[in-house]
């Protein structure tokens, strides 16, 4: 990676250029069966479709904040290099009445109804599928973000020194956040095209590290399990073979 990269959204710039076809995320719900694969050019993608739905749609600013209330997926990752594109804080699992915004998933819309801000609904469904009635308060995310440009460009530029991340009680600017990720990275002994299988969640910073942001530092890719206690200890022996896994926080 780029040792100019001081936001996580110059971490993603940099893995664009450097090889867009690579895998960046890969996911598993063991509770479903899904697989889901991106690449660094279709992460990307949906990144910058979120990014101009929060920017021009939803006319967040650098500063705003957004109460995300999602596990660890990877609609929750692009949300999470979404919000650094434009300057929002992601507040993960953030009380919604202190937030300018809310983001939240199945389980968590009541909560999120605390918010005054706008709201918008995942349904967390395969493929990223709409809700056949959107939850009461919300905008379906499915149906909106489709139509949002595939490039993105802020208003105004990232200041790496304000805060870009709160998680678990701290806050991390985006600076600090990408100086620990590159830390986690050299622990984690990931180095360019390495495979990091995470079943940790994201209510902490150490899964949020493993299951994004130390593998996009390294310029290596993670396999996101969700409900991994699921898995049969054998048929996780396989996947580790198969994905081709070379480094695991479980």
């Amino acid at each position: 990676m780029n040792a100019s990269d001081r936001t996580p959204a110059d971490l993603l710039r940099s893995a664009l250029a450097a090889d867009p076809a690579r895998p960046l995320v890969t996911y598993y719900d063991d509770a479903t069966g899904e697989r889901v694969e991106l690449s660094v050019a279709t992460f990307s993608n949906w990144v910058a479709k979120t990014a101009n739905l929060l920017q021009d749609a939803l006319s967040a600013e650098p500063g705003d904040r957004l109460a995300l209330l999602l596990p660890a997926h990877w609609q929750t990752a692009v949300w999470l290099l979404a919000c650094s594109s434009v300057g929002v804080v992601a507040d993960l699992d953030g009380d919604p009445a202190a937030a300018d915004l809310v983001v939240a998933g199945p389980g968590r819309f009541e909560d999120g109804l605390a918010c005054r801000g706008e709201r918008l609904a995942l349904s967390l469904a395969p493929l990223g599928r709409r809700f056949a009635t959107p939850p009461g308060g919300y905008d379906d995310y499915a149906v909106v973000v489709p139509a949002q440009g595939d490039r993105f460009a802020p208003y105004a530029p990232v200041d790496p020194d304000s805060p870009a991340l709160a998680v678990g009680g701290t806050e991390l600017t985006g600076a600090r956040l990408v100086e620990l990720a590159r830390a986690d990275a050299d622990r984690l002994r990931l180095e360019s095209g390495a495979r990091l299988l995470s079943g940790l969640g994201y209510d902490t910073w150490e899964g949020l590290s493993a299951g994004l942001y130390a593998p996009l530092a390294a310029g290596a890719s993670v396999v996101l399990c969700r409900n991994l206690d699921r898995l049969p200890a054998e048929s996780l022996a396989k996947r580790i073979d198969s994905e081709r896994i070379t480094a695991t926080a479980v």
